[in-house]
């Protein structure tokens, strides 16, 4: 106990018998003494007692459609912290292929009584989807946000990429290598954020290449939002001469590479792959993934800020939050070798010293 007492005097800067005041709730230390003291047991692994530890403000439920994609666990990690240094018990809640759905999983949350819920490409960016689930949570009192996946159906803070910004990166990325057959692979076209991506995709394929929509829409392909979704799309927009290929999730750009290697060829000496997320260890892939960095950082603590006014009767705008996505340059893009299409752009000057 000397030792443990000694230990966290030293970290928190004050005498050991101010600890032991602390430690056993004793009175006369100013509350600035008293922090520190306890934040020194933080850093140091020590629990607090149970009479100091800080009552939580309440449960919220996070609600992610999976935890394979390592998307979702990164939007996990981000919002719970958020929650946890706002006083707030985090509860994951995460379907799996016939498990609990997501009406099945806010029930479950509601019954225990949670402050309120945030959900992650819920069933809200589906547009078959009926959006009259959230009226009825609403109309239950329980305050949620919604993370990718935007309707004006539906009364609540949004929080979302830009969609169709993130194709006109990819886009003009690639075409700044020559490419001028560029492939889309995504997942069906029901969810708003694929149908996001299809505008911005055909609407940058006509500013950067002069491809009418009709053009475009020939090179777009809709699989599963999977490796093997990935694979399967990119090898039918391969047999369509793409000589790039933007994928709607990185999880999908891994599946393109496999297809292009199954075909003989190589990434990106022969074709470029971009993904978009950028998932955790991505960068460390073979080669490394070029992606769009969704910005899951500051979307998490957006929604996080949003439920929390929501919760504290000062309601967030019922809007959307939109967020910058980023591109972030690596190994799997690089100058266009095959030419499979007319009007090839030239490709001198216009290599990008960053993608290596």
């Amino acid at each position: 106990m000397t030792a443990r007492l000694a230990d966290i005097a030293a970290q928190a800067g004050v005498s050991e018998a101010t600890v032991s005041r602390v430690l056993n709730g004793k009175p006369g230390v100013a509350a600035a003494t008293r922090e520190s003291v306890l934040a020194a047991l933080d850093v140091l692994g020590y629990e607090r007692p149970v009479k100091l530890r800080q009552r939580s403000a309440g449960l919220v439920g996070l609600i992610t459609p999976e935890l394979e994609n390592p998307i979702f666990p990164a939007f996990a990690q981000v919002i719970a912290q958020d929650l946890t240094r706002q006083g707030y018990t985090p509860v994951l809640a995460t379907q799996t292929p016939g498990g609990s759905t997501e009406d099945e999983l806010t029930e479950m949350l509601v019954d225990r009584g949670v402050s309120g819920i945030i959900f992650v490409s819920g069933l809200h960016a589906d547009t078959t989807a009926d959006t009259g689930r959230y009226e009825r949570l609403r109309g239950q009192g329980v305050p949620f946000v919604l993370i990718n996946g935007f309707s004006a159906k539906v009364r609540a803070p949004f929080v979302s990429p830009d969609d169709r910004a993130a194709m006109r990166l990819a886009v003009t990325h690639l075409a700044s290598l020559g490419h001028d057959r560029i492939g889309l692979a995504l997942g069906p076209e029901r969810f708003v954020p694929v149908q996001r991506k299809i505008e911005g995709f055909t609407r940058s394929m006509r500013d950067q290449l002069g491809a009418d929509d009709t053009a475009a829409t020939e090179l777009i392909q809709h699989s599963l939002f999977t490796l093997e979704g990935g694979q399967a799309a990119a090898a039918a927009l391969l047999e369509r001469g793409c000589t790039a290929v933007v994928c709607a999730s990185d999880m999908m750009a891994l599946g393109a590479i496999r297809a292009v290697r199954q075909k003989g060829l190589t990434v990106p000496d022969d074709v470029s792959v971009i993904g978009f997320d950028d998932s955790p260890l991505i960068a460390f892939t073979d080669p490394p993934l070029t992606t769009i960095r969704q910005p899951v950082t500051s979307m998490g603590q957006a929604a996080v800020r949003a439920l929390l006014e929501e919760i504290g009767g000062t309601p967030a705008p019922h809007t959307e939050f939109v967020f910058l996505p980023e591109l972030v340059v690596r190994g799997s893009t690089a100058s266009g070798t095959r030419r499979t299409g007319s009007a090839v752009r030239s490709t001198e000057a216009v290599q990008d010293p960053t993608s290596g």
